[in-house]
């Protein structure tokens, strides 16, 4: 049966540790904090399991039969990554891009792992027959999968073994025959609150001595002493859907993750104190790519949003004739399209891996790099076009309730397409997207979440075919040169 909301749900009363404003958080289904974001989470897999969806959002397993999430399929073919990536889009789609770490996302991490799996064998046979494993349970259970691959900052001009604290961040501090055990902390855990296990590992550079943080293990989040620290609850603090449409139901959340002795068994420890796997699983296999392809296609649709977002706003705002309007739409638009168009030729020129098909590394690369200043560029059109017609919106919808200001609304709150109401929940839209605190940790999220721009230029380098292109100079080159004949040589003189 296709896994659904109601069990997904269901699934996250396992007694996990979460706290927030100083309280441990009995039950993140019902919670103030959390409980709107974790029906978001239910509504994808409802949305999959819907009759006339099924097709489209899922695959058979190829060990139980069973229809699971196309998050976990291995394309074999250019076809079937483009029914792949059309069922992505459709989750993308119920939260208009804004939830990032959807249950897709961590997914395909592990399809990238699994289709690099002879990677893992060349370093550890054992570790890759637990990776394997692991891959098939997750696929046949289709599990939301959260992650931590970052250490927490402090002082970054040292390793992790260098911190004053060796215990900041988490290593294995023990090991016997039935697996390792972990001590300290990583960061973010985007969506852990309603995920149902969580991958540790990392991507910060390692040198020697750093062995013991050099592991990738999962663990379901409700294991004891694994407890996520969450930050502000956006969805909290949203006096109504009304007021807050986004952070009200798309708030995923982020935590620090402290891990207190957790015992990890043998098969869920894919990397073991191997400081060159610890990178090479990343890029050695396609989970870079498969991962962040993923992403990219997140925030297409996410910035497909924010442009229909930015012309209706110079429509409401009449202002839709001006030239220099127009000329900044048509520059949203044809970034917004770049996006799209990176897409459709990572696919086309994919590459086979074995005996798999995955998209098109180096330009996956230059789609990150780009996306990094395209979403910026976005928020602040959308905060130019507005003016002060954001700031200037009732302060909640209990405005709308009393006669007197209610009178004052529909005199003030103006526009020739709409009426009050209309104009000020386009407003209050556009606020959530970009000026709250969700819309503010949006746009910080968008510009780092791939890494800092050092890093994501560094790959879209690393990744370049340069043989090509100066074998393209060299080519050329070499249909000239220095006359034959000295005389030819003196006349150019």
């Amino acid at each position: 049966m296709v896994k659904n909301g109601k069990t997904h749900i269901e699934s996250l009363r396992d007694g996990r540790s979460i706290y927030i404003d100083g309280r441990r958080v009995a039950d993140v289904t019902t919670d103030p904090a959390f409980a709107n974001a974790v029906a978001t989470a239910g509504s994808f897999y409802d949305f999959q399991a819907a009759p006339e969806n099924i097709e489209a959002m899922t695959f058979r397993s190829p060990k139980t039969g069973e229809q699971v999430s196309r998050g976990w399929q291995l394309p074999k073919n250019h076809r079937e990554l483009v029914e792949r990536r059309k069922a992505l889009e459709q989750w993308a789609g119920l939260t208009c891009g804004m939830i990032g770490r959807s249950p897709d996302h961590v997914a395909s991490t592990f399809a990238g792992f699994r289709m690099g799996l002879s990677a893992f064998r060349d370093h550890d046979p054992a570790r890759a027959d637990a990776l394997e494993g692991y891959y098939d349970y997750a696929r046949d259970n289709d599990l939301y999968l959260s992650y931590v691959i970052i250490n927490p900052q402090s002082d970054k001009a040292k390793t992790a073994s260098g911190q004053p604290d060796p215990h900041l961040v988490a290593s294995i501090v023990d090991e016997d025959s039935t697996g390792i055990t972990i001590r300290g902390a990583k960061m973010l855990a985007t969506s852990g609150v309603m995920a149902n296990e969580m991958m540790v590992s990392g991507f910060n550079a390692l040198q020697a001595g750093d062995e013991a943080y050099a592991f990738t293990a999962a663990l379901p989040i409700g294991e004891k002493g694994l407890t996520l620290m969450s930050r502000r609850s956006y969805e909290q603090s949203a006096t109504s859907t009304f007021d807050y449409p986004l952070s009200s139901r798309f708030d995923e959340n982020d935590a620090v993750v402290h891990f207190d002795d957790v015992k990890i068994p043998w098969d869920r420890v894919f990397v073991h104190k191997d400081l060159k796997m610890a990178q090479a699983q990343w890029h050695d296999t396609r989970a870079h790519v498969f991962q962040n392809y993923q992403c990219i296609i997140r925030l297409m649709v996410k910035v497909k949003f924010l442009l229909g977002l930015a012309r209706k706003i110079a429509e409401l705002n009449n202002i839709i004739n001006y030239p220099q309007v127009r000329e900044t739409l048509g520059l949203l638009a044809a970034k917004v399209n770049n996006i799209e168009a990176l897409i459709i030729a990572m696919e086309a020129s994919g590459e086979y891996f074995n005996g798999y098909y995955v998209p098109n590394r180096t330009i996956l690369c230059t789609a990150q790099v780009i996306a990094q200043t395209t979403y910026p560029e976005i928020i602040e059109a959308i905060r130019t076009l507005s003016g002060g017609g954001m700031i200037m919106v009732p302060s909640s919808i209990a405005d709308f309730e009393t006669p007197e200001t209610r009178a004052i609304i529909e005199k003030t709150q103006r526009s020739v397409v709409t009426d009050a109401v209309g104009r000020v929940k386009l407003m209050k839209l556009a606020w959530d997207a970009v000026g709250s605190e969700f819309g503010s940790r949006h746009l910080q999220y968008e510009m780092f979440y791939s890494g800092p721009t050092f890093v994501t230029r560094g790959n879209a380098f690393r990744f370049f075919d340069w043989d090509g292109v100066k074998g393209f100079v060299d080519e050329f080159q070499a249909t000239y040169g220095l006359p034959e004949n000295p005389s030819l040589l003196s006349a150019a003189e």
